[in-house]
This record gives structure tokens, sequence and C-alpha cells, in this order.
């Protein structure tokens, strides 16, 4: 298997783009990444996208986009896997390097959230879920995670409040983020005083609808001559992987514990050489508060019902131990879902560049992202290394 390495990234702010077709963002995500890599063409497209079918009616993304991108001709696809598909379009991407395949690929996230009426994309969100067992029943993906919320605090004994360190923390690095949607700290009683949406889950504790698009060049080791001639910078992909569990929360071995989260971590870290403390900062699919905890707990950074612990205490903000959702994360950078697990790795690229501005983690060599389709059944995590 062969190195694979970024080596240019690009991104729009992530909100309402009532101006721009799903289209059109891609392809300006896609051609600033391509420019910011130095590279005329690539030779392979792979699109992260959950729902523009059932909210757009337009399917058959990656010859759309390689279209409008100037790239008609190359081999182009389109991922889906909930709200993984940017994570699983990374992980092709990957693959497409590592196997030869292809020595240069891009790969872009998009979604557009905000053109239906919100009812009708709430339906579309909730075919993350398990039809038959959880959506048919009338559960929204809202409902879902307050029902999985609610048991974390119980089985715990904690509070709301207990979890609300990290939107906290989230919003604080947002206001730092130009392409963030929310670009306002919050605090403790901006969090108490933010409406419920689905008991316990309250505004603070769940990412917003939004648009977004975000992509990287991808390039093989073949390519680090001139790349390092030009003096352009790069981060080496050094784990790329992949797991499953049950779509249904219910039918899980042990609904508290993200097992597809442990999976995928382990084996990111085998491939890697490496072990949880290893890692620098951690990108995290804190689509909800609880997911935020679940997600450090499943990985190994934190004990069973512990991870508030290391929110409450400042470890994850960008000074701390472990900082988490550098760029705001999905709580404030905003979730346009297939186009997630993208950003995520794109704002790692930036902090092992150097490139992350006021939110700079000072030392980072080695970032994690780890992107979560549906509640937990699908979770795919990637591991980058400082090159220069």
């Amino acid at each position: 298997m062969r190195d694979a390495y970024i080596i240019g990234v690009g991104q729009t702010a992530v909100g309402r783009h009532n101006d721009l077709s799903l289209r059109v963002m891609a392809a300006r995500a896609v051609e600033a990444a391509m420019h910011d890599a130095g590279a005329e063409s690539v030779e392979g497209l792979y699109v992260g996208n959950m729902l523009s079918g059932v909210l757009l009616n337009q399917q058959h993304l990656g010859a759309l986009i390689a279209d409008a991108a100037g790239l008609r001709g190359i081999d182009a696809a389109t991922a889906e896997a909930a709200c993984g598909s940017g994570g699983a379009a990374v992980r092709w991407g990957v693959m497409a390097i590592a196997s030869g395949q292809h020595d240069i690929v891009a790969v872009c996230g998009v979604e557009k959230l905000t053109a239906t009426d919100p009812r009708i994309t709430t339906r579309g969100l909730a075919m993350a879920a398990d039809y038959d067992e959880e959506a048919s029943h009338g559960v929204s993906f809202v409902a879902l995670n307050a029902m999985i919320m609610r048991r974390y605090l119980y089985e715990y004994n904690l509070i709301p409040e207990d979890l609300a360190y990290f939107p906290i923390n989230a919003h604080h690095n947002g206001a730092r983020n130009p392409n963030a949607m929310f670009q306002k700290a919050v605090d403790m009683r901006t969090y108490r005083r933010s409406p419920v949406v689905a008991d316990p889950i309250r505004v603070l504790d769940a990412s917003p609808i939004c648009d977004g698009a975000a992509a990287l060049i991808i390039c093989s080791g073949d390519r680090m001559a001139e790349i390092k001639a030009s003096g352009r910078p790069f981060a080496r992909v050094l784990a790329s992987a992949n797991a499953t569990d049950s779509v249904a929360v219910h039918s899980r071995a042990t609904p508290m514990f993200l097992q597809a989260s442990y999976l995928s971590s382990r084996r990111a870290y085998a491939q890697a050489g490496l072990e949880p403390q290893d890692i620098n900062f951690f990108e995290a699919h804190d689509a909800f508060s609880v997911m935020a905890a679940l997600s450090l707990e499943a990985c190994g950074f934190a004990g069973p019902g512990k991870a508030h612990e290391m929110a409450k205490e400042g470890e994850i903000t960008t000074e701390g131990r472990l900082p988490m959702s550098t760029m705001g994360g999905l709580k404030a950078r905003g979730h346009p879902v297939g186009a997630t697990g993208v950003y995520q790795v794109v704002e790692a690229y930036l902090q092992l560049t150097g490139r992350a501005g006021p939110n700079q983690v000072q030392n980072a060599a080695i970032g994690m992202t780890q992107n979560i389709g549906g509640s937990g059944a699908t979770v795919a995590t990637h591991i980058l290394q400082r090159m220069n």
C-alpha cells in the first residue's frame, strides 16, 4: 500500500446559501482546493453527500460536480453513509491513492439542507435511523439522540449542564473561525436559557441545519518531490479506517457505548502504530453534546461516563491536553451532513500545516478526525501527521 498525502484544501463558509446551488458550492470548494495544491488536474473525484436526491431531486453528483469544476472525463462517484458520507468519501480517496489506482484525486463533501421546508429536511435526516425499527414509529433523529442523552445522564448520574461544556468549547472556537456558521461565544447562562428541542436536548446541544462544501486534494508519494520543491505545506494520512454497528440503537450490545467508534479508532491506531495518548487534537462528531462524550469514551480518551470531566476541566480547549472541535466542530462551524467529514479533515490539515489562525493548536503533530453516520452505525476515522 502506498502512502497518501493531503496537499491542498478548499471550503465554503457554512451557513444558509440561498444564492448558491449545490453544484456551484461544490465546484468552488474543489477549485479552491486545486488552487491551494497547485494542481491543474486530478484523476478522480469522490463526493460525500446524504440528501441531495431527497431534498433537491438531484443524484449523480460525481459526474455533475466533475463537470461543474471543469473536470469532465475523470473517474467520479458519490459516497453515501448518512452523516458519515464525507468521511466515507475521504476514505475512498485515500484508498484510490493507496491502491495505486490514481496518483492524485479530489474529495468533496457537499450538502444543501436549507432549500426545502424544514419539516421535509427533518424527515430526510431521519433516514439516518432504522426506518422499520425507529423512524416509522415517528421518532425524529433529534428525538432519538434525546433518548440517548437521557439514558446517558441516568446511567452516570449526571445533569444536562454536565455536557454543556462541549458546546461552550465549540462556540468559543467557532467565534474565531471565519467559515463557521455561529461566530459567537456562549456561556453556561446562555446554555441554560436556550430552548429545549427534545428533552433533555436544548438548542445549544444540537448542530444546526445548514449548507456547505469542503474539498481536499490527495496525492501519492510520487508527487512529493515537486510538492516539496514548491514549498507547499502537506500532511501525511497515517490511517483511514471504517467500522459499522446496527443502525437501530436498541439492537446494539451496549447502547451507551459507540462500538463502531471503538472499532474504527482501534483500527486507525493500529494502522498508524499509535495509542490514544499520541493524538494531539481530535475533530469529533459533536452533532449532539452526548455524541461528543460518547466519542471521547469510545476512542479511549476518557473512561465511561467521564468525558464531561475533560470538558469541564478545560482539557478540550485549544490550549488543553486534547483540543477538540478546534474550528467550532459540528455545533458551531455547522453540520452540512454529507460535507462534515471532509470539513473535519480540512480543518485537521490546517492545524497540522500551521494555518488555523487564532485557533491554532501549538505543536500539533498528530491529528485525528472521526465522522459518524447516523447515531453510531457507520464511523470513519482518519489520522493525519504533520510533515513540514
